[in-house]
């Protein structure tokens, strides 16, 4: 039977012949001689106390990469589970947020695709409790071929509830592989996870007003921005590592008690966030700003800093989780380079930066304030 192989929304050119990839390599190996990996995305001692006790309060905990261990509606949540010690010949550049082995039990796994630095299997076997997996659709065989047996797969747009909590397959520009002979044979995408009724039944929409509100605080936006910018005196390499002590030490943001979760999993820049921003009240987006380098070979696949702002503000949504850098040595680009970027192109923007929410890893940002 002929194996099926599924494809982007657009029809984009994929990087993934056996020339490009040799050109790839033998630049690589010149410029990763320039590069500096001093800084480290640092960790901070998780509340697993906290994470343990808490079925009632929405929280994010980055453990790394595009690895999230979220709570919300009861459930606890792990997306892309990996907790591998490098990936290919390349050492983790910074150790987990959470132990695996520290990790509560988990309800709900979402895979977004099958690449390795996404999926990998030792890690998921780690994981304890139900374990429910939400994986792309063409996946569920070869999970099942591993002993895993609560899978359910899912298409683009579709939809599964567990709990009071809906969880959508939503589209992502990107491939997967992980054989040479499974090119696409699974599908690649990101979840949207809500809570789509109230106490009372009706279904929670965009508020209304919104369009106003974002209007009307521009101005005061712009201005901070400004303000940011003429007072940056010290180059944006040097401010780096002071991103975590300025904002890691501030107050998180206080959201509601059911808020809507974008997760991205991996994806080159496409028309497709906008349309997910149409569909759905997106409070938090987590987005992926590593692995770009070079643009030549990257580009169809991942996002460069500046293309996840842009998907950010196509989603319309309220606050920016940073992911995908920092963890592995994927492409020639450095969490440094990374950040710096990101933080560049938010003054340009003028996107006042309380709304890039830079976690370290093991932090838990709690999104209620009960």
């Amino acid at each position: 039977m002929k194996l099926k192989r599924f494809a982007n929304i657009d029809p984009i050119e994929q990087h993934t012949s056996l020339k490009q990839f040799k050109r790839w390599r033998q630049e690589r190996i010149r410029r990763l001689k320039l590069k500096d990996y001093s800084f480290t995305v640092p960790n901070v001692e998780p509340d697993i106390a906290y994470l343990e006790d808490n079925r009632k309060q929405p929280s994010i905990t980055w453990v790394g990469h595009s690895t999230f261990f979220i709570q919300l509606g009861g459930l606890n949540i792990i997306t892309d589970p990996v907790w591998s010690t490098q990936m290919a010949l390349q050492k983790r550049l910074a150790p987990p947020g959470i132990k695996v082995e520290d990790v509560p039990p988990v309800d709900v796994v979402l895979i977004s695709h099958s690449h390795y630095d996404h999926l990998n299997i030792n890690s998921l076997r780690k994981l304890i409790g139900t374990r429910q997996l939400l994986v792309p659709a063409g996946l569920g065989t070869k999970l099942r071929k591993k002993g895993f047996i609560h899978i359910k797969e899912l298409h683009w747009w579709e939809s599964v509830m567990i709990h009071g909590v809906k969880f959508t397959f939503v589209p992502s520009q990107h491939s997967t592989r992980r054989s040479p002979w499974d090119t696409n044979s699974s599908h690649w995408g990101g979840f949207v996870i809500e809570r789509p009724a109230t106490k009372t039944g009706k279904v929670v929409s965009r508020p209304e007003g919104k369009a106003k509100a974002k209007a009307s605080d521009k101005g005061a936006a712009e201005a901070e921005s400004r303000a940011q910018i003429a007072s940056a005196a010290e180059p944006l390499a040097t401010r780096t590592t002071s991103f975590f002590n300025e904002l890691g030490a501030a107050e998180r943001p206080i959201l509601s008690e059911s808020p809507t979760i974008y997760f991205a999993g991996d994806s080159g820049y496409f028309q497709g966030f906008k349309e997910i921003g149409k569909r759905f009240p997106v409070e938090v987006a987590l987005l992926p700003i590593g692995a770009y380098e070079p643009e030549w070979f990257m580009g169809p696949q991942h996002i460069t800093p500046e293309q996840a702002l842009q998907a950010f503000d196509d989603l319309d949504a309220k606050w920016f989780v940073p992911m995908h850098y920092g963890a592995f040595k994927l492409a020639d680009d450095t969490p440094r380079e990374a950040l710096d970027r990101l933080d560049a192109e938010r003054m340009k923007r003028c996107i006042a930066d309380k709304r890039i929410i830079v976690l370290p890893h093991g932090e838990t940002w709690r999104l209620s304030g009960k």
